[in-house]
């Protein structure tokens, strides 16, 4: 590989990297360069905590008992000269106590001098020239009776100046010594602190420059490519799906992006086909619209341009039947007949027809309605065929719904007249309304005990002008149930015949309930 090829294959390599290896890799590096500084810190810490320890636990002490050390001895050497002159053993008592005070010097600078050779060899020569005079003067003349002075104090007074002197140097070479080497141990632990201090002064700079590359790599590899995905998504959440969405980063948010993206393409084309149907629902709406016009035109033409020359046929062949029926032959007599019957089935069926049109369109006034009350109206319309058939007709009671009182009128009407029209002729008519709230609606049933419906027409008595019998038979146009499933699909209802009941017919229907929000809701007039 060239040297021009290897950047180029190393930032290939990082281009695959994804968030969680980039975090990977960059705490594990942060951890392993925390716990190398962590080191070095505790290591300048215990290298200045052990120069601390050794002075204060070792020179100090070391010298401030040689200092008492020679108290000591200078106590003594006072305390000797002064019995040797007077013979007093008051000057003993110094003596004494120098010798106490010796030891406790002695015993404890042995302690501290362990490891240390050349204060050894000093505490040495000390001991050494403090026992020559020990021995040559101060026991001797302390030996002597009390009461006199010591001839031998005169004797060897050069001598014991002398000697004294000679363990006051050694003395003073061991203090020197010692005060070197604590000099040393302040130097050392100044050194210490120093080294301390540039330790943990870049520990601290290396924390800052970590912690700065750690947020410029977070904001280089997660919080800038996310601001960035983020900007173009919200750009394209504005209505800019042109805008294209490209993420520079770790694989995994370029990924993200790439989905993203895909999702806005996925728009464009949702979008595109989207237009073409509100386009295409644009077009059926103009149809819609103009059918409704035609049918406006044709409910005109029906209940005035086709009607009135229909009554006219209708009314002429009526007095043609007055006039001359039974004065021409049999057959003429039955063509007449078949003109006025003819003539007024054609008048019922442009009536119905109107009058289911109309349905939706001209009667449109919803409102909360009281069934009672229109039940009440609609049962006194249907007290002649009633009371001719002896039908019973009994209801639960009925609630209050929202729709328009005309056309729940008709419903009624063309429910009930049909449950005494399609009667039993073995059974007088009895009739049920029974009502059931299901949360926001109501489901009412109109049951009667008549001849029923076959299970394969069940559907296809809601089919405008489907008759199931002959006019002969039972009298009227097969626009009512249609009529009943028009109002009720109008109020957002369903209705069905229940295949469960085997006797006579159930028709079942919704209706929505008054709740506070339509209490009195004023519906726009549809077309």
């Amino acid at each position: 590989m060239t040297a021009g090829q290897e950047p180029a294959a190393r930032q290939r390599l990082l281009s695959r990297w994804t968030t969680r290896r980039w975090l990977r890799v960059g705490v594990s590096v942060a951890l392993s360069l925390l716990a190398v500084l962590s080191g070095l810190g505790i290591w300048a810490m215990d290298r200045a905590a052990s120069v601390t320890t050794d002075l204060v636990n070792t020179r100090s002490p070391a010298l401030t008992n040689s200092i008492r050390l020679e108290a000591a001895l200078v106590n003594q050497e006072t305390g000797i000269r002064g019995y040797g002159l007077t013979g007093q053993k008051e000057f003993l008592e110094p003596y004494q106590q120098g010798l106490a005070d010796e030891k406790a010097a002695v015993d404890r600078l042995n302690q501290l001098l362990v490891g240390n050779p050349r204060a050894q060899a000093d505490q040495r020569t000390v001991l050494s020239r403090a026992g020559a005079w020990q021995q040559r003067i101060a026991t001797p003349i302390s030996s002597a009776p009390a009461g006199a002075p010591a001839p031998l104090a005169s004797d060897r007074a050069a001598e014991g100046r002398i000697t004294f002197d000679r363990l006051r140097q050694a003395m003073t070479t061991q203090q020197d010594h010692l005060v070197d080497a604590r000099s040393n141990a302040v130097d050392d632990l100044a050194r210490a602190e120093r080294l301390r201090n540039w330790v943990f002064t870049a520990i601290a700079l290396v924390i800052v420059l970590l912690a700065v590359a750690v947020f410029e790599g977070l904001r280089r590899c997660i919080t800038g490519p996310l601001s960035t995905l983020g900007t173009a998504a919200r750009e394209v959440a504005r209505g800019r799906f042109d805008h294209p969405i490209d993420v520079v980063g770790p694989a995994d948010l370029r990924r993200l992006a790439s989905d993203v993206d895909s999702m806005r393409l996925r728009l464009v084309e949702e979008l595109r086909f989207s237009e073409g149907t509100r386009a295409l629902l644009d077009e059926q709406t103009e149809d819609l619209k103009r059918s409704n016009t035609e049918l406006e035109q044709f409910a005109y033409v029906a209940s005035h341009d086709l009607q009135e020359p229909l009554r006219k046929v209708s009314s002429f062949t009526q007095l043609l039947q007055r006039r001359y029926g039974g004065q021409l032959d049999d057959k003429a007599d039955q063509y007449i007949a078949y003109a006025v019957d003819g003539a007024n089935r054609m008048q019922s069926l442009i009536n119905d027809l109107l009058t289911f049109s109309r349905v939706g369109r001209v009667h449109n006034d919803h409102q909360s309605v009281d069934l009672e009350q229109v039940l009440s109206r609609t049962l006194d319309t249907l007290s002649v065929a009633v009371e001719e058939s002896g039908a019973e007709i009994i209801h639960d009671v009925l609630p209050a719904v929202v729709g328009d009182p005309t056309q729940l009128g008709m419903l009624w009407q063309n429910l009930l007249s049909n449950a005494i029209k399609f009667r039993s002729p073995d059974r007088p008519p009895r009739i049920h309304i029974s009502v059931v709230s299901l949360g926001d609606v109501w489901e009412f049933a109109v049951s009667d005990n008549g001849i029923g419906i076959a299970p394969e027409f069940r559907e296809k008595v809601f089919i405008l002008f489907q008759r199931l019998h002959t006019k002969d038979a039972y009298p009227g146009t097969g626009i009512g149930l249609a009529m009943c499933k028009k109002v009720v699909e109008f109020h957002d209802g369903a209705i069905r015949i229940d295949p469960e009941v085997e006797l006579g017919t159930r028709v079942v229907f919704t209706l929505p309930a008054v709740t506070a929000a339509t209490a009195a809701p004023d519906r726009e007039t549809q077309s």
